[in-house]
């Protein structure tokens, strides 16, 4: 565990006492303020390179919003640091007898490939499949159904050096702001372009990646979007002992090639949303 020379945690320039209990996560850190505006107080801001921090309040109820940048690559980052600062005595480096665990809420984009569901909608993620490496790097326990659900992906992949694992959201977080909702099984890549089935100059290794997401069933449940973080997310937050959930808004269809005409304002209208669930739910 590194430290800054104020006793700060390396990447996030954070102290313990800076975090709440609730992480709201975002990908951009321009995207921070637009969450903490709604605080009615906003006692904290920090940030060191593409994580900004903003803690604060809305009536009694603390809250941190945090940027993570793109990619699992920065949420191995963002996650471990959040654990260190929840449950590591900075001052002796043991891990505290009494451990924290967090609720993490992400909003964030993301594209649906499945052409019924409607770009300005709101979708949370009931499990990711993981295309990016990261939990290959740390120990995972998943349950029967994740196993089905992972060997069957294995199965309608065709032969390719792509190594997928599954994580699921927290059940009490998925309830308390999924609740009557579209849900649906996330794509988690570890790219934009090839990785996400596009291509623009460089061939694709795999060039059926997209009909394969379209076309994959798994006892009913079908693959809903792509983005770049949720798997990663649900993965070390699971390892980690914290609740996570990830709720993307639907800004792109790659099936019907249609796109939002007023991103801004409709991510503005779910971060209000999500905050008054998070306000009477959590």
């Amino acid at each position: 565990m590194i430290l800054n020379a104020d006793g700060s945690i390396y990447h996030l320039n954070l102290h313990p006492a800076d975090i709440a209990d609730i992480i709201i996560t975002v990908g951009d850190p321009d995207r921070v303020a637009e969450v903490s505006k709604y605080f009615d107080h906003i006692e904290l801001i920090k940030g060191k390179r593409e994580f900004v921090t903003h803690t604060g309040t809305i009536g009694k109820k603390r809250l941190t919003v945090l940027s993570t940048g793109i990619g699992t690559d920065n949420i191995d980052i963002v996650f471990n640091e959040l654990d260190a600062l929840a449950n590591i005595d900075f001052k002796t480096r043991r891990i505290n007898s009494t451990l924290r665990s967090l609720n993490i809420i992400r909003i964030g984009t993301s594209g649906a490939v499945q052409a019924d569901i409607e770009v300005d909608s709101l979708l949370l993620s009931s499990a990711a499949i993981g295309l990016d490496p990261l939990m290959h790097y740390y120990r995972q326990d998943i349950n029967d159904d994740e196993q089905g659900l992972l060997n069957a992906f294995r199965a309608a992949l065709p032969q390719s050096n792509i190594v997928p694992y599954v994580a699921s959201a927290a059940s009490e977080l998925l309830a308390a702001l999924g609740k009557g909702g579209q849900q649906g099984i996330t794509v988690t890549a570890p790219g934009f372009y090839s990785p996400q089935g596009r291509q623009v100059r460089a061939a694709a290794a795999v060039p059926q990646l997209m009909e394969v997401l379209q076309q994959f069933n798994y006892n009913g449940r079908r693959i809903t979007n792509l983005e770049m973080e949720t798997a990663g997310i649900y993965g070390l937050a699971a390892a980690l002992g914290h609740r996570a959930v990830s709720c993307s808004v639907i800004m792109a269809n790659r099936a019907s090639q249609v796109f939002s005409k007023q991103p801004g304002v409709i991510m503005d209208y779910y971060i209000q949303h999500l905050l008054e669930k998070i306000m009477t739910s959590l």
